[in-house]
């Protein structure tokens, strides 16, 4: 269904309406994700092999509380899957969007 409005003088067809709050929260929630470098180096690393939190931690010079900080973080936000085998806990990326966008990031910034 489309409506028309009339803005600053012009008629205008709107064909969607503006997202819902609750939607939007979800979103800016997703993308809060890619707004500390620690999360994008941490993503980024999950984007391309599964790593265990020691592996992790060593690749990234940061201390393991740190980030299992993040990674718990990641985890609550379904963004992440992780499984443990013997004393080590592994995680990967499960959230394919995620992937392309930070892949889209990267390549923006080959770009400029």
């Amino acid at each position: 269904m489309s409506r028309t409005t009339v803005r600053c003088g012009a008629t205008t067809e709107v064909n969607a309406p503006v997202l819902s709050s609750e939607d939007a929260r979800e979103i800016a929630r997703f993308f809060q994700v890619l707004a500390d470098p620690t999360r994008v180096r941490i993503v980024k690393a999950l984007s391309e092999n599964e790593w265990c939190v020691t592996d992790l931690t060593l690749a990234l010079g940061m201390d393991q509380p740190a980030v299992s900080h993040q990674l718990k973080y990641l985890r609550e936000l379904g963004l992440v899957r992780w499984s443990k085998r013997g004393r080590h806990v592994y995680y990967s990326l499960c959230d394919d969007h995620l992937r392309e966008i930070l892949v889209n990031s990267i390549a923006h910034l080959d770009c400029r």
